[in-house]
């Protein structure tokens, strides 16, 4: 299969798996196959995500040995690009099983809005909010898995270690 085919089919494949993410159910009176995502929601709903928690405690996180900040590894996320990172947070937003993975945001009180979350896949660990975690995984810079999911910064199939 040429590299072209398969961006195009995960390409889709990532477009399904989005619209799917409804939890209403179909219109009243709506037609068959009228849309993808109410019949997709009907048969099997996409998991509900855990609301940002503005409540969870970032004091006392101390630096992975060895590792960085969050808000370095957004500093430094240009010479990062492509090597592996660790750094340890608190979990505080999870989307489990979407697209195959478990999305997680972490923070670790460092950085300024927009420095100060970062998105990590994992299929290996699905933690709770709150939970300390310790990353590990490479650095990825303006990945876009298209319908407006564009991460300046990701740590995809990360290593992730419940504390």
């Amino acid at each position: 299969m040429s590299k072209s085919t398969t961006a195009l089919l995960l390409t889709l494949a990532s477009a399904l798996a989005l619209s799917a993410c409804s939890q209403e159910p179909a219109a009243p009176g709506a037609e068959a196959g009228e849309t993808t995502a109410s019949v997709m929601s009907e048969s099997k709903p996409h998991p509900v995500p855990t609301a940002p928690a503005g409540n969870v405690d970032l004091s006392g996180i101390e630096k992975a040995e060895d590792g960085k900040t969050i808000a370095e590894i957004f500093a430094g996320k240009d010479q990062l690009e492509g090597e592996a990172v660790v750094f340890r947070g608190k979990v505080v937003k999870v989307n489990a099983g979407i697209m195959g993975k478990n999305w997680l945001h972490v923070r670790d009180g460092s950085g300024e809005e927009g420095t100060n979350d970062l998105t990590v896949t994992t299929v290996d660990v699905l933690p709770k909010v709150g939970d300390t975690v310790l990353v590990a995984g490479p650095v990825g810079r303006n990945v876009d898995f298209g319908m407006g999911y564009e991460y300046d910064v990701i740590i995809e199939d990360a290593e992730v270690t419940v504390e």
